[in-house]
């Protein structure tokens, strides 16, 4: 058990009065008694630059479905590796999951960059009687490609500035004829913990799909390369057709299984990640998941759609 993973399993037991055997760091078997979830106010820390945003995946499907509002104290890395950064999570996961029938706030205090963390999110979210099923199959055009390149701490907006420059040069020899606004960002100094740098670029469609590429800065990486990087993701996010980008597709997974009826959403490739979680959101819920290729779709292109027959989890709160 990671310091990350320890402190998702005790913001989930505190929520719920739960009780939690082999809670440690290091340990590899944990016991976990849920109760009855409550809502209230609760902090979880990782104490590192463990990723507030993956503590959110975990507490937000419980708090849905407690008694009464909660609020949040997220702390650690807000723009981390090996997880959606912040601006995702505002940008992209938030408009497209609310699309489930709830909605949630999600105030950014403090951003923490890798190694030391110390970044704060607060969400603040009202539970719901039950959530609602969703249909992501319509890509539509691209609309417009906009985004934020930022620089923290010791760095000059000046990288900021050529992250962006470089991402909108690697665009345009695909997209010519959309305006590109990615928007340069020193992180003000009260607001940021450490020294951090990176990029989101969102492409939205016609049909208010929002698709996404992200890439962080780090020591010895030239920010060109980080723009280009970032750009190279979303356009191969834009090739394949779907209507979620490769790091949505697994997070819509657990609200489709306990939401009331049908959901489709057309991907592109199906990462390990969702596929893991289709295996254990069918083994917790009575949820059933296909997964088809597209049949209307260029041949060539690598869409599919998943589809899910939701369990109908009803908040016997409410």
């Amino acid at each position: 058990l990671r310091p990350q993973h320890l402190s998702g399993l005790e913001i989930v037991r505190d929520l719920c009065d739960g009780k939690l055997n082999g809670g440690e760091i290091g340990s590899t078997e944990i016991t976990f008694t849920p109760g009855k979830i409550k809502g209230g106010t609760h902090i979880a820390d990782t104490k590192t630059a463990g990723s507030v945003c993956l503590l959110m995946q975990v507490a937000m499907p419980c708090v849905l479905f407690a008694a009464s509002p909660s609020e949040l104290h997220l702390k650690g890395g807000t723009n981390a590796e090996m997880a959606p950064q912040i601006d995702y999570t505002v940008m992209v996961f938030k408009p497209i999951v609310e699309k489930f029938n709830f909605t949630f706030n999600c105030d950014i205090k403090r951003r923490g960059y890798y190694p030391q963390g110390g970044g704060e999110v607060v969400v603040q979210m009202s539970p719901v009687k039950e959530l609602s099923p969703i249909n992501l199959t319509e890509r539509g055009t691209v609309t417009k490609i906009y985004g934020r390149a930022f620089v923290a701490g010791a760095l000059p907006i000046k990288l900021a500035k050529d992250m962006s420059a470089a991402a909108v040069r690697c665009i345009r020899r695909e997209i010519r004829d959309l305006y590109i606004n990615i928007h340069p960002v020193r992180e003000p100094d009260d607001q940021a913990i450490g020294t951090g740098s990176g990029i989101i670029i969102v492409a939205e469609t016609s049909t208010g799909c929002l698709l996404a590429g992200s890439s962080l800065g780090k020591r010895g990486k030239n920010s060109d390369k980080v723009g280009i990087e970032a750009a190279e993701r979303l356009l191969q996010n834009l090739k394949h057709g779907g209507t979620v980008d490769d790091s949505l597709q697994d997070q819509l997974i657990i609200f489709m299984a306990l939401a009331k009826g049908v959901s489709r959403v057309k991907s592109g490739p199906i990462t390990l990640h969702t596929q893991t979680a289709i295996h254990f959101a069918e083994q917790l819920t009575k949820a059933k998941f296909t997964v088809t290729k597209s049949e209307e779709d260029d041949p060539n292109n690598d869409t599919y759609i998943i589809e899910c027959q939701g369990m109908g989890m009803i908040n016997p709160n409410l």
